[in-house]
Order: structure tokens, then sequence, then C-alpha cells
């Protein structure tokens, strides 16, 4: 399963469908944030794999807590929230509070909201990293390189979904802040995460005109 199968297929939907009904937030509103906050945990996560010591803590907690059966069973993400704010903190550390400020400034959830969201989403994104973990055979030393392919293989299917509906959904929730760019507002968060993260398996990072590519510079620009 690609990153944009995640994001548009039935796990997808049934998360936002699920944070919908328990939070009063519109799906669109959930879809565009698990398609922002996706590869932006994905990003943080390759960049504390480059540590051996946090590359083995991640692969360990992949291989004990994340095995992937939450795809299969969405109904876990609502009573994982607590383990999903513990992961939030690790993931992102002293920048959690800006990474929450500015996606709530760009999609438009209130910030008492965004974060019990975000806990909400963040064990399906481990859960489809640990099965792709797993279905690649990958130990501690190899998850940056899975990680960034998860990220290129999004970045070029993306490229090819000009049209599609999860494009759609980001230009109505995101905004004007994608007028000036590729017309992809999933490319361009993609691009502008790759070539803010390092590696070799992404695109040069693409400036997509305010909006969302202030988020994504604002957050990766240090």
């Amino acid at each position: 399963m690609s990153l944009i199968d995640l994001l548009t297929g039935n796990t997808g939907n049934q998360v936002a469908d699920q944070a919908e009904s328990k939070f009063g937030i519109s799906r669109n509103q959930i879809i565009a944030l698990l398609a922002v906050a996706a590869p932006l945990i994905i990003s943080y996560l390759r960049k504390k794999s480059q540590d051996t010591k946090e590359a083995e803590a991640l692969n360990n907690a992949l291989d004990k807590d994340h095995d992937g059966s939450i795809l299969d069973d969405v109904s876990q993400a609502d009573a994982r929230q607590d383990e999903g704010n513990s992961i939030l903190s690790h993931v992102f550390g002293n920048d959690k509070q800006n990474v929450e400020n500015q996606l709530s400034q760009n999609t438009g959830i209130s910030i008492d909201k965004i974060g019990p969201i975000l806990a909400m989403l963040a064990p399906v994104i481990m859960g489809y990293i640990g099965k792709e973990k797993q279905q690649n055979n990958v130990g501690a030393g190899g998850l940056g390189d899975l990680l960034g392919g998860i990220l290129g293989n999004a970045s070029n299917q993306a490229q090819g979904q000009q049209s599609s509906p999860l494009n759609d959904i980001l230009g109505s929730v995101l905004g004007s802040g994608n007028s000036q760019s590729s017309g992809n507002p999933l490319n361009d968060i993609l691009g502008n995460v790759l070539g803010s993260g390092g590696g070799g398996n992404g695109n040069p990072k693409q400036q997509s005109g305010g909006g969302l590519g202030d988020l994504l510079g604002g957050i990766f620009g240090k």
C-alpha cells in the first residue's frame, strides 16, 4: 500500500468519518490534515533515524506496538489517543506546538482540537509504517531508506494525479496558498517535505507561494 492509498483508501476515509463524528470537524478537513500530517511525521522520523540509537528505538517501537493491525480496525485510533499524543511528543519534540499552531491555521481546525485529532491519526500513520517495515523486511539500519522511499513514491504518484479528489479536498481546505504552485497541492506538500528532509529519494523543494508553502517552510526551514 502506498502512502497515497492510505490517504485516499478505506483506512483514511474510515478514520476521517470516525474523527468527524467525535470532534464535529468536517471529514474534508480531517483528510486534509492527514494528508499533511502523514508526510510530516514520516519526514521527522526519517531525520531521527539517521541517529543509530533513535533508529533502534523506532525499530523496537514498530516491532512491538505498530504491526499494521490498526489499518484493518480503525476503531483502535480512538482508543489509542493517549499513545498517539506520546508519539507526537517524541516525533516533533520542541516543534510540537509550532506544528500544531501552523496546522490549525492552515486547515481551519481549532487549536483545542488539532492536538487530539493528530493524536488519533498518529497511531494510524505508525501502523502504516510498521506494516511497510514488515513487508519489506527492514531492520533499524534500513529505516531511513524505507521512509525516504515512502515519501519519494508518494511524490511520484501525486505528480500523476493533478485532478484527484484528494487534491480537490486539499485545495478547498488549504485555500489559495497553492495558487502560485504546480496546481497539485499534494505534490507541493511532498515536495516541501522531501526538499527539506534531506536524502536522495525526493524532489527539490517547491515553494508554493504562501499558505501551505509558509507552513512547511516554517516547520522545516530551520
